[in-house]
């Protein structure tokens, strides 16, 4: 049953999520540092989903709406992948991590810089949107982000305890390739065995059980939640309170640019942190909405 959010111009499909007692984390953690366990128990009551990331087309019709500009466009830059930019166009790299690129005029209408467009991308996510820009939609939308154990127990899409959405069958870079993450050997060669490179539309491959598409890979998905790590050795208290204190939030679901061997964090349980400023390609965002039945 679609529902309709308030503001928008036309109907977006979301999904019912039900409530009950849910699983937050894990108890075979892979990231120790990140947070991922201990596992939990937590009560959360009924809620909708978008089916979907939000798109380039549903990301313009706020713009177009509201004269928005994003924080990106503010700052006249953002991070782009060196993949996705022309062999020959100058960059500045993100030190310590030079697959990243500090691309100027990058932003989510032109997401490789000036001359790029988002024409025949219309149903991708929406990317170079930071956590503030996203919370910005949600507020005109009629929708907030999700928080951490409801975009966990969505992902689960009704089973128990999975690995991923669709069960424990681990990906391969050959033949069982049911999300859009990295193929290949990062970051030199990815072979876009999955049928793409960079990011895929919103709606690409099976959904899982809940209806929800792309809850691993494709794109991170900013949070309501400020980032903390639920369980800290003395030596990475420092660390937590420094993230707490510069306003990271939680995301989840990794990217296309995850893979095994470098970012494992296309996994249900996985998180990482961001800063609220933070835009990049592989970022963007879905809603949720408190069920209309509660």
């Amino acid at each position: 049953m679609p529902l309709t959010a308030r503001g928008m111009p036309r109907f977006v499909e979301t999904v019912e999520i039900p409530g009950g007692v849910a699983r937050l984390g894990t108890s075979q953690p892979i990231h120790q540092g990140d947070g991922e366990s201990p596992q939990s128990l937590v009560r959360l009551k009924p809620f909708r989903m978008d089916a979907a990331a939000v798109t380039n087309r549903r990301f313009a019709e706020f713009v177009n709406a509201t004269g928005f500009e994003t924080e990106t466009e503010r700052f006249g830059w953002s991070f782009v992948f060196y993949d996705m930019l022309p062999a020959d166009m100058s960059s500045l790299a993100a030190v310590g991590t030079d697959w990243w690129r500090c691309v100027d005029g990058a932003c989510w209408k032109e997401p490789e810089g000036p001359g790029s467009k988002i024409e025949g991308r219309e149903d991708h996510p929406v990317t170079h949107v930071t956590w503030n820009d996203a919370a910005a939609f949600a507020k005109w939308a009629g929708g907030r982000l999700p928080t951490e154990a409801e975009w966990e127990h969505a992902a689960r899409g009704g089973l128990t305890d999975p690995m991923f959405p669709w069960g424990d069958q681990e990906p391969d870079d050959v033949d069982f390739m049911p999300c859009n993450v990295w193929q290949g050997q990062f970051p030199n060669r990815n072979t876009g065995a999955d049928g793409f490179r960079w990011v895929a539309p919103a709606r690409s491959f099976a959904p899982n059980g809940y209806g929800l598409y792309n809850m691993a890979g494709n794109t991170w998905e900013w949070t309501a939640d400020r980032w903390s790590v639920r369980s800290l050795a003395k030596a990475s208290k420092a660390d937590n309170f420094n993230a707490t204190a510069h306003n990271e939030r939680v995301m989840k679901g990794g990217s296309f640019l995850c893979h095994r061997s470098y970012c494992y964090r296309y996994r249900i349980a996985a998180r990482h942190p961001n800063t609220t400023d933070t835009s990049t390609s592989h970022i963007g965002f879905r809603l949720a909405y408190d069920s209309v039945s509660t």
